[in-house]
């Protein structure tokens, strides 16, 4: 399991598309990646997203993909 809070937080776009492609490599070949963000384009590429509000659950879905 790989945990990643804000993981293209301080990087360049090219940079952040890099580790993004590298989550999305790993995570094809069976690892967990768990990805804390508040960027939409980032949470794009979750196949399950969870938000929380106030410390709660205010959203669970899975994508369509």
């Amino acid at each position: 399991m790989l945990l990643a809070d804000e993981p293209t937080g301080n990087l360049d776009q090219t940079t952040g598309a890099e580790v993004m492609a590298f989550f999305d490599e790993i995570n094809a070949q069976g690892q967990t990646v768990i990805l804390v963000t508040h960027d939409p384009q980032v949470a794009a590429h979750a196949r399950r997203m969870v938000r929380l509000v106030d410390g709660r659950i205010a959203l669970d879905q899975r994508s369509q993909a």
